[in-house]
């Protein structure tokens, strides 16, 4: 068989598959591995959101908190559930891959996934209730948030594995299934929340008028169908080679650098230290193209004296590659882009914590016998996503390439900032209402009413807003790390990118604080009150849409400076 028929017939970008061969094109990988990566994804993201849409309302009423308390909780839980990838990306780029990575630790999962159903429905660890007023015990309480916590480190292997593995079935080197990887991600996204609309309007509904057993209970079930979904398409799947520790790479370019801080560098850039082969050195990545910025860092890749001296073994630590220093290169110019979700992550946030509380003071009522849970309306949100996902994918793309001449319609950075532009107006929108619901208050004496005579209805356009905005940055998110992320280190990057979710949680709560904290001084009700009637929530939310604003100024100036990466070569 010629080289031209082995290009045609395997992967090029050094995947295998689940036998340890090399990736056959015709039989594995595309989209015909992706519909089993999909599918697990739908019932993961069923699962999570299931617990997560309502988790505020069952902190807050059946584990006896107030209002500031259990806002933190959630978002402190949601800031963990977005952080403990960084440990399973290290896994997956170092170690064990992303597909033995996602198989390890479901197992966590569905373990946390069940006592959280136990702690609802079994007598003794479920908190003892007359009606709404409920008593939880430290036991109860503490059950239930280690149930909680070991989720957060469950999904910690798959959050940032199965969105990089369904890219991983797409070639790289191979002009049309690129092309399928860009448009992988906004399906990847689709199927999200198809699995978080079921969960807003089912299962929150059934939280909260048959019971939490039951409404816990059904999401482990459906963590238990995305693990057989995930499994039954193992043999189509494609797999990544892993690389070795990323981390241990780029400490080497770091001591080396620093080493030979005194080098010059060579005013030609191609005398810079690089194996001669097609490959690279790393298992699993091609080769990168020097940069001629952090210029620092190639000092690294300077053959001095004692480097070249025959019979002298070449130590890591003391002379590195030009891909080595590029991957170090590569993260380094990813962080202020990573920074500027930041911002946006904390304003996603209040989907699941202020936007719930605020819809409590609201009329929730459709009909006589039917009342709506607040928490069920981030099933706007999920409607957005759905609406937007294909209309960006098969409309605007398509429109705006004309245009632009670009394969995807727009840049990923200019997708990015697209979505942070729009994420204010949620906050615009969302701090408008609650004047509105406030001078009504306020007009009709009405602070201490259960609820305030205008229609919960009038949250979905903040709601509107937030899906909009998740289409453009968290899509783009996901595309453009994973696509400007070394091959070696992209379960780490695209870990790195759900740390600003997690951090946006941890902001959340770091500014309910801090919030709280001032304007309570001296005996006042506070901004964030206990009862929302007597406080200025609409203050918290125009702080955040100053914060977005100016998070959008700086990031243009960051998407201006960034320069992409470039890959040439195949992987070993």
């Amino acid at each position: 068989m010629t080289k031209e028929d082995m290009d045609s017939l395997y992967t090029q970008d050094g995947t295998l598959d689940i036998q340890k061969k090399p990736a056959n094109k015709k039989t594995t990988g595309n989209w015909k591995a992706c519909r089993f990566i999909l599918g697990t994804e739908c019932c993961e993201r069923l699962a999570y959101y299931g617990m997560s849409t309502n988790l505020v309302n069952y902190i807050e009423k059946h584990l006896s908190m107030g209002t500031v308390a259990a806002s933190n909780s959630v978002t402190n839980w949601a800031g963990t559930c977005y952080a403990t990838p960084l440990i399973g990306a290290f896994l997956a780029d170092a170690y064990l891959g992303r597909y033995w990575t996602i198989a390890s630790f479901v197992i966590v999962y569905i373990s946390g996934m069940t006592l959280l159903t136990l702690s609802a429905s079994v007598p003794g660890l479920t908190p003892a209730c007359n009606g709404e007023d409920c008593h939880a015990t430290e036991g109860q309480t503490a059950f239930t948030f280690i149930a909680l916590y070991l989720i957060a480190l469950g999904t910690g292997g798959i959050k940032p594995c199965v969105s990089s593995f369904g890219a991983d079935q797409f070639d790289d080197t191979d002009e049309v299934e690129k092309e399928s990887k860009s448009s992988f991600f906004n399906w990847f996204y689709f199927v999200i929340n198809v699995g978080a609309m079921v969960a807003s309007s089912v299962l929150v509904w059934i939280q909260m008028n048959v019971g939490w057993g039951w409404g816990f209970g059904v999401p482990t079930v459906a963590m238990a169908i995305a693990v057989v979904f995930f499994f039954a398409g193992s043999k189509f799947y494609r797999l990544q080679k892993p690389g070795g520790s990323p981390i241990t790479r780029m400490l080497q370019v770091m001591v080396a650098s620093c080493r030979k801080s005194k080098v010059s560098l060579p005013e030609d850039a191609s005398l810079l230290y690089e194996i001669h082969d097609a490959e690279s050195s790393i298992q699993g990545s091609r080769k990168l193209d020097h940069t001629p910025k952090l210029t620092f860092f190639d000092k690294a890749a300077v053959e001095t004296e004692t480097d070249t001296k025959e019979g002298a073994p070449k130590s890591a630590w003391k002379l590195c590659t030009v891909t080595q220093v590029e991957e170090l290169k590569a993260l380094i110019r990813l962080l202020p882009v990573w920074a500027s979700g930041i911002v946006f992550a904390a304003v996603y946030s209040q989907m699941s914590t202020m936007f719930v509380l605020q819809g409590n003071t609201m009329d929730r009522r459709m009909g006589p016998n039917f009342t709506i849970p607040s928490a069920s309306l981030s099933l706007f949100d999920i409607l957005s996503v759905l609406f937007w996902t294909p209309v960006y994918d098969q409309l605007i793309v398509p429109l705006a390439r004309k245009f632009t001449g670009h394969d995807r319609g727009f840049t990923q950075l200019q997708r990015i900032g697209t979505g942070l532009l729009i994420s204010i107006f949620s906050m615009i929108s969302a701090g408008i209402l609650e004047v509105a619901r406030l001078r009504y208050v306020g007009e009709h004496n009405l602070y201490d009413a259960e609820f305030v005579p205008i229609s919960i209805f009038w949250q979905v356009p903040q709601y509107f807003f937030v899906g909009c905005a998740e289409v453009f940055t968290f899509i783009g998110q996901l595309d453009f790390f994973y696509d400007q992320a070394p091959d070696a280190m992209r379960s780490l990057c695209s870990a790195l990118a759900l740390t600003t979710v997690a951090l946006g949680n941890y902001l959340s709560t770091l500014l309910v604080t801090v919030v709280t904290k001032v304007t309570t001084s001296g005996g006042r009700p506070g901004w964030i009150a206990d009862n929302l009637n007597r406080g200025h929530l609409d203050y918290f939310y125009w702080l955040l849409a100053v914060l977005s604003f100016l998070n959008f100024v700086v990031y243009l100036w960051i998407a201006k400076w960034y320069t992409y990466k470039k890959a040439t070569g195949h992987a070993l």
